[in-house]
This record gives structure tokens, sequence and C-alpha cells, in this order.
């Protein structure tokens, strides 16, 4: 069965810089765009960067398993040998963590390796992974 794919509208504050960060760094193919907006392929879901200044940023954070987690914030749920390339990945580019590369929840279920840091605009992203997927919506 082909799962529905989300999409998920977001504002920037500058298009050529969301172009570099999604396109360039998470390796994000480029969908249509214009003077105000460009589509990314998520991992085969449909994000949008819309050029609105006045409203990027994270300002809430929640406790979540002893950390500060952005409430408002996106991200992907990878294979754990995707999600450690994606470590790599934001190490070597010098990406700030909000919250370091770890496992929470750890020997409980939903046990997770995630990580969250900020685009150039300040949203928030979490990549996570699970060993079990049966585990994403684990209790």
């Amino acid at each position: 069965m082909t799962r529905p794919r989300f999409h998920l509208a977001f504002p920037v504050h500058d298009l050529a810089q969301a172009r570099a960060f999604y396109g360039g760094l998470l390796g994000c193919p480029e969908g249509r765009s214009s003077a105000d907006w460009i589509d990314f392929d998520f991992f085969g879901h449909q994000i949008v960067a819309h050029l609105a200044p006045d409203e990027v940023g994270h300002r809430s954070t929640s406790a979540v398993d002893g950390e500060q987690v952005p409430v408002r914030h996106f991200g992907a749920i990878l294979t754990l040998p995707e999600w450690q390339a994606m470590v790599g990945k934001l190490e070597a580019a010098k990406v700030k963590f909000v919250i370091e590369p770890q496992i929470r929840f750890e020997g409980e279920p939903g046990e997770q390796a995630t990580m969250f840091f900020l685009d150039p605009s300040g949203n928030a992203i979490e990549f996570k992974a699970f060993a079990d997927d049966a585990m994403v919506f684990a209790r």
C-alpha cells in the first residue's frame, strides 16, 4: 500500500539560503518555484519554503526526556544508517545542533536516535531513527 505524502509550508527569510540548505546540504531535490516560494522533495514529501521574514524561527520549547525540544519543528524518520550518515554530513558542514545527536527513551518502547538543528531562518528540524520501525507509534 502506498502511503500518502504530506505537504508542509513554512516561512523563510531568504530563498537563496533555503535553496542552499535544503537543496544543497540536505540533498532535497527542488521542484517548482517562484520569486516567493520553493518546493522541495523532503524524503518523498513536499515542503514549501515561503518568503515570509516576519514569521521565521522557533519561539517555544517543551520538555521531552530531559531536553528542551522546539515546539514548532518538522523532520523525517530515517533508517539508522541514513540518520548516522546525516549526522556526519551536518557535523562536516559545522551545523550547530539545538539538541545533539543522541538516543532518546533508551530501553523504553519508542527508543530512538534523534537530533535537532535550525535552518538558516531559525526553523527547527528533527531527524530521528528507530532500530525497529514498528516502534514509531509505540506507547
